[in-house]
């Protein structure tokens, strides 16, 4: 069973420190069997305070971080600590060196700084809490900081945004383990999307718009049933009844990026339902997501997630039952 290890560390925040057991205990194999094994540690096996004035109480020290496959460190309140580039106390360090290589290590809001200082993150694509996005760049310019988006899958490491991205990451690794049909069933329980759109850059104060003003929901809900359609910008700007420059700046604002990449990625998720849950031909999938061409679904696939539409399939497609619509 793939074991996720939390490290809690003093001032931890209490809403992040659960989100890896609420996410990762939750996934359920087959026949209901966990699929995870989730356990917590501190550095010294002692307990911590938190951020919200109560302490808590583990069965074990950092020497659990030597049996992780995956180490998850929430943020906490006391990280103003580590604020540069080696500036990780002693017993940090020391916890952090017996993460064994090829340890799947990941770090939700500003515990990205504990990364960053012990030099994870140096020459990787990173993110972080949007408001600390500036001046955790200043600190580790070594690391190239996205502080538009949820979370940056860089593989071995990865980093979320701020708070709830936490969800969002630890629902896209279980995907990632196990499929999109396993990580929406976590995301039902928990009664969270199982995959939000648009990044942080949504999130960051800005201007409130009049309450008059249009919106692009009515248009993104219109633009998912005609994913089969080479829908263009202009008829998107059409359909909200907007200029299409009015359009592209009001989509951008609600959604955290352009109309293009939205739709290439709702293409994109639409192809990986369908690959696992259907058994269409790659072709007709590939009709059915608006990619037109086998071949550029392979391409869009590959840009995503790094494997072919093929590869993607016997890895994780379940047969439908009986008498069910397979698209």
């Amino acid at each position: 069973m793939h074991r996720v290890v939390v490290l809690a560390l003093e001032g931890v925040i209490p809403f992040e420190l659960g989100i890896p057991a609420r996410i990762f205990g939750g996934a359920q194999g087959p026949g209901g069997e966990p699929l995870y094994e989730v356990i917590t540690c501190t550095l010294d096996g002692r307990p911590v305070g938190t951020s919200a004035g109560f302490a808590i109480v583990v069965e074990h020290d950092a020497t659990a971080l030597a049996t992780a496959d995956t180490v998850v460190i929430p943020p906490s309140a006391a990280f103003g600590e580590v604020g540069e580039p080696g500036a990780l106390p002693p017993p940090l360090a020391a916890a952090l060196a017996l993460i064994r290589p090829g340890t799947r290590v990941v770090s939700i809001c500003t515990a990205a700084y504990v990364l960053a200082a012990a030099g994870l993150l140096d020459g990787r694509v990173a993110t972080t809490h949007w408001q600390e996005a500036r001046h955790f760049q200043r600190t580790f310019p070594r690391v190239r900081v996205d502080p538009d988006v949820l979370f940056v899958d860089g593989g071995d490491i990865l980093t979320s945004a701020g708070a709830a991205a936490g969800v969002d990451l630890c629902l896209h690794l279980v995907r990632r383990d196990h499929g999109s049909a396993t990580a929406n069933q976590v995301a039902r329980r928990c009664v969270v999307p199982p995959w939000r759109d648009g990044g942080q850059a949504q999130y960051i104060e800005q201007p409130v718009p009049e309450p008059s003003a249009a919106t692009v929901a009515l248009t993104r809900a219109w633009a998912l049933e005609h994913l089969h359609e080479p829908l263009s910008l202009r008829e998107l700007a059409a359909h909200a009844r907007m200029s299409v420059r009015t359009f592209t700046r009001r989509f951008r604002a609600e959604a955290g990026m352009t109309p293009g990449r939205w739709l290439t990625a709702q293409r994109v998720e639409l192809a990986r339902r369908l690959l696992e849950t259907s058994d269409l031909t790659i072709d007709h999938i590939a009709d059915r997501a608006g990619f037109g061409t086998a071949n550029s679904l392979r391409q869009h696939l590959r840009a995503a997630i790094g494997i072919s539409p093929i590869a993607y399939r016997r890895t994780f497609h379940a047969a439908p039952a009986p008498g069910t619509d397979p698209g």
